[in-house]
């Protein structure tokens, strides 16, 4: 008898553990700063040149090709000669992940410093790997909100239960920063569906490719995230991982990249594109303005309580944009749950004769069905107020019938709009619920018609009738048409995910999406 009661005493005593574990506590750190710009390094001598032709101005190109922006972060990070700063929410493990980390640890290696800033969410998976980059002299790598447990589903999932309230909030901006004079910024994470490299699904994405002052703005935000009480390095969480000889294992797996990249379909498809070998010889163009303005939420938004939130930057941002439009507005969010104050905008802009379009992802293509759910709580109500809906369809790889990132083929990432024809804005926020009050956020609002007229052929490339569905009302019930079949109902959605979505909307969980 007492044996098999210490059967379970044992596992009732590790779930006692991992449900009350805790933060080590966060050490004393000194802040850091993103380097100065210097005169002394290839990206100093390209780019200095051209910024000093516009010493009032900051450069814009915007990045939609997958590869493009794969080649671009790699070309960065080989040129860098002083720093690289890189913030973001998920770094795959896969062929161009991989590739990045090892152009990341081949920086270090030339004295370069690396700053690598990682939400745990994603990180605490690839913990060993970080944990051995972080061995690196030249590498640092912080986690924000991290878990206190270091690995294992069911301690992080007890983890989970007891402190929900903090790990709910996650930091979900993107930088690429390297030598403080290039950086990119968009919805785009590090992996190969985000850089057209899949078999499965490659996500519509969208960066902006920046140089000019612009990239100072972005480097101090890095900084106010990098000097947050709610980071923490990952030498303090795990310590016992932080070794050379970690860091020996990780250079071993990391070699063959180089060569398996260098074979691979996708090496022979940058090959071909004419356009990215132009963009890799130095020959791109940017537009170049002084009317921008960089917004990051605070990093302290995401241990906010609910009852006294801190407001997001980004949101204001946008909303002011917004407010002020007198013409057009096109909107491309793939979670888009607007809410009543968000649907009473569009409608209202609508109204006063602005032509208001939005895209977003059809419940086929949405990888989390409970956000369409709280979507089209509010679908027939934008249509009645005037305003246009198109929804993406599924975009599935030729060598499989499904998607390995959830039970649609999901493919539309991009966070964007465009106002009157002169403004665009390009960031990692959705018009949610989640964006506004629970994730940090950021994004780059632009006055240029050149490049708002590039971001508009873009949208009314995603809903022609060969990539979305529009929506309408026809006699008070939603249609779907992309011009040669029409449908009375969610156009290819199983029945498991029209549930998904109706059990969304009847737990009113409107607040997590």
């Amino acid at each position: 008898m007492m044996s098999r009661l210490s059967h379970w005493l044992v596992p009732l005593a590790m779930l006692s553990l991992a449900a009350c574990a805790e933060l080590p506590m966060r050490p004393d750190l000194p802040e850091e700063h993103a380097v100065q710009v210097s005169q002394d390094s290839g990206l100093d001598t390209v780019i200095g040149s051209a910024e000093a032709l516009h010493p009032d101005a900051a450069g814009f190109r915007l990045v939609s090709d997958g590869p493009a922006a794969f080649a671009i972060r790699a070309r960065a990070a080989t040129l860098a000669a002083h720093s690289l700063d890189v913030q973001t929410y998920i770094w795959h493990t896969d062929l161009t992940g991989r590739f990045l980390a090892q152009r990341t640890l081949e920086a270090a290696d030339r004295g370069v410093k690396v700053r690598l800033l990682l939400d745990d969410m994603d990180a605490r998976a690839k913990n060993y790997g970080f944990a051995a980059l972080d061995a690196h002299p030249n590498i640092e790598v912080r986690l924000f909100n991290p878990l206190a447990s270091r690995s294992g589903s069911l301690s992080a999932g007890l983890e989970f239960l007891g402190g929900f309230g903090r790990l709910n909030h996650r930091m979900h901006n993107k930088s690429w920063i390297a030598d403080n004079r290039i950086a990119l910024v968009g919805g785009r994470n590090l992996g190969d569906e985000y850089f057209g490299a899949s078999d499965e699904v490659n996500f519509v994405d969208l960066d902006f490719a920046m140089v000019g002052p612009v990239v100072r703005d972005v480097s101090a935000s890095f900084d106010r995230y990098w000097n947050s009480t709610a980071v923490y390095p990952i030498s303090a969480l795990s310590p016992e991982a932080v070794t050379p000889d970690a860091l020996a294992t990780l250079r071993a797996k990391l070699a063959p990249v180089v060569e398996e990249i260098r074979n691979s379909h996708y090496a022979e498809m940058l090959k071909r594109d004419d356009e990215l070998q132009r963009l890799l010889s130095g020959d791109w163009g940017v537009a170049w303005t002084s009317e921008y303005r960089f917004a990051a939420d605070a990093p302290l938004k995401a241990l906010g309580e609910e009852a006294d939130p801190v407001e997001s930057e980004v949101a204001s941002t946008l909303r002011a944009a917004v407010r002020k439009s007198h013409k057009d507005m096109a909107v491309i969010s793939p979670y888009f749950v607007p809410g009543d104050s968000g649907t009473g905008l569009f409608v209202e802009k609508a109204q006063s004769g602005v032509r208001v379009r939005i895209l977003t992802n059809s419940l086929a293509a949405n990888d989390v069905a409970a956000v369409h759910g709280g979507y089209s709580s509010y679908r027939e109500q934008l249509l009645e107020g005037g305003v246009a809906l198109w929804e993406l369809k599924p975009e599935r790889g030729e060598q499989s019938e499904s998607s390995l990132f959830g039970s649609s083929g999901a493919s539309l990432h991009t966070k964007a709009l465009t106002l009157d024809g002169e403004m665009l804005f390009v960031g990692s926020f959705n018009l949610d619920p989640r964006s506004v009050s629970l994730n940090t956020e950021q994004g780059v609002l632009v006055a240029n018609p050149e490049l708002a007229a590039q971001l508009n052929a873009i949208f009314d490339l995603q809903t022609s009738g060969a990539k979305a569905w529009q929506v309408s009302l026809v006699d008070g019930k939603l249609h779907w048409t992309d011009g040669s079949s029409t449908y009375d109902s969610e156009p290819e959605a199983s029945g498991w995910r029209r549930f998904q979505a109706w059990l969304a909307r009847v737990l009113s969980i409107e607040s997590q999406l």
